[in-house]
C-alpha cells in the first residue's frame, strides 16, 4: 500500500479551523497549488489542457493501478459526528477523481454511497485492518492507496500496513494546523528514501517503509 500527501515545510498538511466548507484549513489551500495546473491532474478532475513536466509525471505515477482507496472520515467530510438527515456527499461532487471504490473509516454507520464514475465511497466502522481488508478484496490485483488524511496516514504506518510514503513538500509555513506526524508513535517505523524530484514549487520525497 501506499500514501501520498503534500505537507508544508513545518510539517502540516492543513491550516487551522478546517470544516466541511473550508476543507483544507485557513491556508491550506496553499500546500496544493503546485499540482492545479498540471495536465494528470486537471485530467483526473474532468479539465482540458494543463502543464506537462515532472511534476505532472509525478502525479500521473500516483493513479496508475490504483484499484481501491482508503481514507479517513476527516479527509471525507472534516468532521466526526453522526451524519444527520442530510448527510454530507464529500468534497469532490457528483463525479469524483478516484474511479474506484473508497473505504471510509468513520465510527457511524452510513449505507454506501454510489457517485459517477465508478466512485463508491463505502463507510467502514470497524476499523483500519477491516477497511483495508476490503480495499485489498476490491483491488484484487491492483494496489491499494491511502488517501489521508494525517491520522489514517500514521495509523497505516504504526501497524505496518503501509508499503511505500511520498511527500510532497511545499515551500510554505502554516504555523498552525493538522500535523502529518502529531503524536505519532513511529518508535519502530524506518524510512528509506528512494527517490528526490526537485521542482521550483515543490519537491517530492518518495520512502521505502521497513520495521
Amino acid at each position: 500500500m501506499t500514501a501520498s500527501i503534500s505537507t508544508s515545510l513545518d510539517g502540516y498538511v492543513a491550516g487551522p479551523n478546517d470544516s466541511p466548507e473550508n476543507p483544507l484549513g485557513d491556508g491550506g489551500e496553499r500546500l496544493h497549488e503546485w499540482i492545479y495546473d498540471l495536465e494528470s491532474w486537471r485530467a483526473q478532475h474532468g479539465l482540458e489542457g494543463g502543464e506537462t513536466n515532472e511534476d505532472d509525471e509525478i502525479v500521473a505515477e500516483l493513479s496508475e493501478n490504483v484499484g481501491a482507496v482508503v481514507m479517513g472520515r476527516r479527509m471525507f467530510s472534516n468532521d466526526e459526528g453522526p451524519w444527520g438527515d442530510d448527510p454530507f456527499e464529500g468534497h469532490w461532487g457528483a463525479d469524483p477523481p478516484f474511479g474506484v471504490p473508497v473505504f471510509v473509516l468513520t465510527h457511524h454507520a452510513r449505507e454506501p454511497l454510489e457517485m459517477d464514475g465508478g466512485t463508491t465511497f463505502t463507510f467502514v466502522t470497524d476499523g483500519l485492518e477491516s477497511a483495508v481488508e476490503h480495499a485489498k478484496e476490491a483491488a484484487g490485483d491492483a494496489d491499494v492507496s491511502i488517501a489521508g488524511g494525517a491520522n489514517t496516514i500514521q495509523q497505516s504506518l504504526e501497524a505496518g500496513l503501509l508499503d511505500e510514503l511520498q511527500i510532497h513538500l511545499v515551500p510554505v509555513l502554516l504555523g498552525d494546523g493538522i500535523r502529518l506526524f502529531e503524536r505519532s508513535d513511529g518508535e519502530h517505523v524506518e524510512l528509506e528514501r528512494t527517490r528526490v524530484v526537485e521542482s521550483p514549487d515543490v519537491t517530492h520525497l518518495r520512502y521505502r517503509v521497513s520495521r
